[in-house]
């Protein structure tokens, strides 16, 4: 055979193997149903022959209940763990399909929806989630009285289950399940709903609870702050209890695309990513059903990415009424517990949302970080993990640990960041902030509109409670619309860097590098644009701001811009309407290398 004929071969044998393996998926008809869809889709699955399936839902409204779910024992990294009633398990599939041709699949008491487990290809599109009773109570404050530490409200019924017993209520009594109190407490505005002007987060246990003429429950507990008559008080639970599962959960999978997803309940987060390669979320939605009473969607992070790599892309989504950030990128830090020998070491997962997650595997290159420095210092690659149990596991590495390595020092794994995207999206009217930034590797933040009760924009690595890395190096957030941003009653700023670091770290040195914050639109009512602790090679360029005096300032005394322990910052070209008693507000360290040059508007 000559080399023509040979490559003439070879093309046709590709093509033809090609070719099966597309035919090889096994596609997976769902005709409409009023009964309980759980155990015909885990029927489905679990028979299903082959390795490559696609699930294909005749449109239609599905209910799902957890009674015949399947069930196992998940670690779900910044939810409870604990056994799952799980809806879709997809496990150690090659490829996974899910189309829902517009339809509606409405989940009943506790269950997470979609689990996808060491899977290399992930696709869902074109359908909506919802609950049929929300984990939440909520109800419209009728009146207050500071003085003696009561406020009445008149708590929604229609679609809510909840039971006032004994001075006390419950909610959502669903399948024997109830919170043990109130817990997490957050004022809402009606129309529009969101969070009110300088609300703050409670956590309610109220020392009695007692019925009132026209369906009004009296609440006796002191606080420091009492909402307006007329808004909405929403509860979810105590922490430690209100994080079940996320809508959508992918662990340890690849190439991972949801596309017209909406949901409009959780109980947890909406679209969860750990150690996943590559991941695209677009044309989706969170948000609250049009027509409902609630003024809360999902419990949680509408997105979250942790200890992900390749490329995270989330596009032309609308994100709203979620009781935390819109999306979360970051890595986690290990603590070093005890050095073993000369190559091993032992490791401590220190956050109660990260027992039992998959640090590291063989391959993977860490960073060895030594207090008091944040720095990354030396890397290594892990010759082999040993779990010693969901606290603890044991790193074997290919050459000799560090000489200086000791216990109280930090890891961080260096393979799994992601290069991350988010464009065109609406991220507005929840709670915490619009996105949370934490990944070394290049980052670009554009063309979005957002909307914040706190911080729109935040980087906070911390070494201390989350325990989430790391530092960034390489990010771009430019012609983005800033509207209506940090109107919590706790302080917060447009764009807002501060590292969290334990004791043992130095609170002085320079941790986040590289960010350039540059032709935004913003409009405020409050001062607060630009607040960055231990930044270098910040720059915030060419940006237009309006102080438009819409809602009552907060913080009227706080400067335009704030920088502590800052190194190289450029404030430049940037265009600003509206008063202020303070534009630039530098310490010593930061004030030697600054640079603040063509402003129009303040000096």
């Amino acid at each position: 055979m000559n080399k023509l004929k040979f490559l003439i071969s070879v093309a046709v044998m590709l093509t033809v193997f090609g070719f099966t393996s597309v035919m090889a998926t096994e596609v997976i008809n769902i005709k409409h149903s009023t009964k309980d869809m759980t155990p015909i889709v885990r029927a489905a699955i679990e028979n299903a022959k082959e390795k490559d399936i696609k699930l294909v839902f005749e449109k239609g409204d599905y209910k799902f209940m957890p009674d015949y779910a399947f069930s196992k024992y998940c670690f779900i990294t910044n939810h409870e763990n604990g056994y799952k009633r799980i809806i879709f398990p997809f496990f150690d599939f090659n490829s996974v399909e899910v189309e829902g041709n517009g339809s509606e699949f409405i989940f009943h008491g506790q269950v997470a929806p979609f689990v996808f487990e060491n899977c290399n290809s992930v696709k869902a599109q074109n359908f909506t989630i919802d609950w049929d009773i929300p984990f939440l109570f909520q109800g419209e404050v009728m009146a207050v009285n500071p003085k003696e530490g009561w406020r009445d409200i008149k708590p929604a019924t229609e679609g809510f289950s909840w039971k006032l017993q004994r001075g006390r209520v419950t909610f959502p009594n669903i399948d024997e399940f109830k919170f043990s109190s109130l817990g997490s407490n957050l004022e809402f505005e009606k129309d529009p709903k969101r969070v009110a002007h300088g609300a703050y987060d409670f956590s309610s246990r109220p020392s009695k609870v007692e019925k009132r003429p026209n369906g009004v429950l009296r609440i006796y507990e002191h606080k420091n702050q009492f909402p307006t008559v007329g808004n909405i008080e929403n509860f979810k639970g105590p922490k430690g209890e209100n994080r079940y599962a996320p809508a959508f959960h992918c662990s340890s999978s690849n190439n991972i695309h949801f596309d017209h997803i909406t949901i409009h309940h959780a109980l947890g987060m909406g679209f969860l990513l750990e150690r996943c390669d590559t991941g695209t979320i677009s044309n989706s939605g969170i948000y609250v059903r049009e027509g409902s009473e609630r003024v809360v969607s999902i419990i949680a992070d509408a997105t979250h990415f942790c200890n992900c790599k390749g490329h995270i892309l989330v596009e032309n989504c609308r994100f709203e009424q979620m009781l935390d950030d819109g999306t979360n990128v970051h890595g986690t830090y290990v603590e070093v517990n005890k050095v073993i020998d000369e190559y091993t070491l032992r490791y401590q997962l220190k956050h109660f949302q990260q027992y039992g997650f998959k640090f590291a595997d063989k391959g993977d290159e860490m960073w060895f970080i030594h207090t008091p420095s944040p720095a990354k210092k030396e890397v290594d690659t892990v010759a082999s993990v040993k779990i010693i149990n969901d606290h603890f596991a044991d790193i074997t590495f290919e050459n000799k640990l560090p000489a200086n390595l000791k216990k109280g020092d930090i890891l961080e794994n260096k393979t799994w960041n992601p290069t991350f995207t988010l464009k065109g999206c609406t991220i507005q009217n929840h709670r915490a902030r619009n996105i949370v930034l934490k990944t070394p590797l290049k980052t670009v933040i554009e063309d979005n509109y957002f909307s914040s009760m706190m911080s729109a924009i935040l980087f906070r690595g911390e070494t201390f409670y989350w325990y989430e890395s790391g530092i960034v190096e390489d990010v771009t957030i430019r012609n983005n619309h800033f509207d209506y941003v940090a109107y919590s009653g706790s302080e917060h700023a447009v764009m807002y860097i501060t590292p969290r670091l334990g004791k043992a770290f130095d609170q002085t040195e320079c941790y986040d590098r590289n960010i350039v914050f540059e032709d935004n639109i913003i409009e405020t009512f409050d001062n607060r644009i630009v607040w960055a602790d231990r930044a270098e090679g910040l720059i915030i360029r060419s940006n237009t701001i309006k102080k438009n005096g819409t809602q009552e300032q907060l913080y009227p005394d706080a400067p335009l811009f704030q920088l502590d322990n800052c190194k190289d910052v450029q404030i430049i070209k940037n265009k600003y309407e509206g008063d202020y008693k303070e534009a630039v507000k530098a310490d010593e360290k930061s004030a030697k290398t600054l640079k603040v040059k063509g402003n129009k508007g303040f000096k």
